[in-house]
């Protein structure tokens, strides 16, 4: 083969590739932009808001990312995961604890609401007074109604701070696509 030729065959070779990181670096960039713009508006639709730093408890003072996003709109997906994570965890936390219940999760209390619910069927089986016995599963069924509630939202929010992440690595990986190219 002649050097001509072989300088040619490189030449296109090295254009056809240079065009192809071109497409898939505008690809990355347009997916990285969805991610963005999907979170942002995903989550403006709900209409969180952070609390004002001035209403902050002592325990949501604590923690740095409440304080840095006090009184801002939940927009973005690291405020996702704060909100998840130091927010409505906080608060579960402090339910739990309340109750009487600390460290209790959604799944820990379904042990609990049966065992009160064995309780209170014995009691009527015998015939003894079941007002107290209700009152405390009453009292647990809200609470885990309540943990049910939080975990899900948590996870929701999660997920949208993972899927940030995912648009996050897509601009990255675009960017260094564009120096190869």
């Amino acid at each position: 083969m002649k050097r001509r030729t072989l300088d040619i065959a490189f030449s296109v070779g090295g254009l056809l590739f240079g065009v192809l990181l071109l497409v898939l670096g505008l690809v990355l960039t347009n997916q990285a932009n969805f991610a963005e713009d999907y979170v942002t508006e995903q989550l403006s639709e709900q209409q969180i808001s952070f609390t004002p730093a001035e209403a902050l408890s002592e325990e949501e003072a604590a923690s740095a990312c409440l304080v840095e996003f006090a009184g801002t709109p939940l927009d973005s997906g690291a405020k996702a995961e704060c909100y998840a994570n130091d927010y409505i965890a906080l608060h579960m936390r402090e339910s739990a604890t309340g109750a009487g219940y600390e460290g209790a999760t959604y799944a820990t209390l379904g042990g609990v609401q049966r065992e009160i619910r064995a309780e209170l069927q014995a009691a009527t089986d015998a015939g003894d007074p079941t007002e107290e016995i209700q009152g405390r599963l009453d009292a647990v069924n809200g609470l885990r109604e309540t943990m049910f509630k939080g975990d899900t939202l948590r996870g929701l929010l999660l997920t949208t701070y993972g899927f940030s992440i995912f648009g996050e690595r897509a601009a990255l990986a675009a960017t260094i696509v564009y120096i190869f190219a």
